[in-house]
């Protein structure tokens, strides 16, 4: 999938997943206005209890499916060690139906997300969406935004811990946290460091990076999904990219200056731009195609430059410019990963020969240089242990033909469950999964979030 700056190194946090019950649905645009507000009484006393709230804002209601949706704000410290000190704004959304039904609490794992999670339609549940810390609106203010320090899994677990705490204050039901791919990681997150917040956990897709220095998983898939004829294919193509890259820069450089991409303050230079872009190009193919997909891939010694190119732009080819990779776009999920949560280094040996940068595959190469930082694996190693040792009810689903999918969450035997669905890529869900798996993935769900 081709996100602008994200792509195989990010997890698809932002991709529409409109399956029932699998990833999220769009909102539709919502008139403003009042709506019921389920047995909480009116809207103007949901209102006024949510006011209430120390540190939360009421911005604006409107109207989605005859309940009411309101867009809020909550006071967050910027440092959760230091409660007192330095504060910002975090983003949210309350769509409310009644107090005693469940609520799904669902992150994206970058901006606010706009739309209806799958669990929220299935369990016809109230939903809270949350906005990571550090993207779009929800980033401190002046000297304190530029500490990235504070952009960690354990301060973002924090924030939503805060948040949950405050709302169960007015949704009394059962509360179960949910996510696709980086979101599905930010739900376990949360799961992990503070494991009496929700009832349960559905992550979707989500990748557990558990040994940065073990690509193993990665490498396996790459030599396993689909057939040979396929996978031989696409390494032709990648590396013929390489191999006529005098013939192929040019275009590169010219879609560029069309599009306004700079790689200045990131990648430095347009060959290393180029370079990086054709890494990817393979990982994206599986990311969002499917095998039905392979027939379309080229005979790479026959094709044309501008057919080989014009293939690839449609199929993988996904551009890393500074204009997206800063504060303001993805350059806080490359942040985290480059600290925290880690990255596939591919050894990528069909390459052999045609690399003009062999250490660039790595998320410091995409970020300005006041956002790199030093990787220290400690964190998700804990919480790899945790997930497989102590975790409670919590469920992933994964799919078969997506990379992301390679490196798994095993859950423990404390009613916890994994499932795969076959031949799916980042976009697997619930609906995709053969009987009777299926049935038993909706009934435990529903059996966790007490509804019949």
């Amino acid at each position: 999938m081709r996100h602008k700056g994200i792509s195989a190194l990010v997890c698809a946090g932002l991709m529409a997943g409109a399956a029932a019950l699998g990833g999220a649905t769009p909102a539709a645009a919502a008139p403003a206005g009042p709506a019921s507000a389920g047995d909480s009484g009116t809207p103007s006393d949901l209102r006024e209890r949510l006011e209430r709230i120390p540190g939360m804002t009421v911005v604006s209601v409107a109207e989605r499916e005859g309940h009411p949706l309101y867009t809020l704000t909550y006071k967050q410290p910027v440092d959760h060690r230091r409660p007192h000190g330095a504060t910002f704004t975090q983003r949210a959304t309350l769509w409310h139906k009644a107090t005693d039904k469940p609520t799904v609490l669902y992150t994206g794992g970058y901006t606010l997300p706009g739309g209806t999670a799958s669990l929220t339609r299935l369990l016809d549940a109230n939903q809270v969406a949350v906005e990571h810390r550090y993207f779009a609106e929800s980033r401190p203010k002046g000297a304190a935004g530029d500490d990235w320090s504070k952009m960690t899994v354990q301060q973002e677990a924090a924030d939503e811990h805060r948040l949950t705490r405050a709302l169960r204050t007015v949704e009394k039901g059962k509360w179960l946290g949910t996510g696709a791919s980086k979101g599905g990681m930010t739900a376990t997150y949360h799961e992990r460091f503070y494991p009496d917040d929700l009832d349960a956990v559905v992550a979707f897709v989500a990748p557990n990076d558990a040994n940065n220095r073990d690509d193993s998983g990665y490498e396996r898939f790459f030599k396993t999904v689909g057939t040979k004829e396929c996978r031989d294919a696409l390494n032709a193509v990648q590396r013929e990219m390489l191999v006529r890259r005098d013939a192929l820069l040019p275009k590169f450089e010219a879609d560029a200056k069309a599009n306004g991409d700079t790689f200045e303050e990131t990648l430095g230079t347009t060959d290393r731009a180029y370079e990086f872009a054709v890494l990817d190009q393979v990982w994206n193919f599986w990311q969002s195609g499917t095998a039905a997909d392979c027939p379309t891939v080229p005979d790479a010694k026959k094709v044309t430059d501008d057919e080989l190119y014009d293939w690839s732009k449609k199929h993988g080819f996904s551009v890393y410019q500074d204009e997206s990779l800063g504060t303001n776009g993805s350059g806080p999920y490359y942040r985290q990963a480059a600290t925290q949560l880690g990255w596939a280094d591919l050894k990528f040996k069909h390459l052999k020969g045609v690399r003009n940068h062999p250490d660039i595959y790595q998320p410091n190469s995409v970020l300005p240089a006041a956002m790199r930082g030093t990787y220290d694996n400690s964190t998700m190693a804990d919480v790899d242990r945790w997930v497989k040792t102590r975790g409670r009810h919590m469920m992933f689903i994964y799919g078969e033909n997506d990379p992301w999918s390679a490196e798994k969450f095993t859950p423990s035997r404390h009613d916890s469950h994994r499932y795969v669905v076959p031949g799916a890529n980042h976009g697997a869900s619930i609906t995709k999964l053969p009987e009777p798996q299926q049935t038993q993935v909706v009934k435990t769900i529903k059996r966790w979030a007490d509804v019949k």
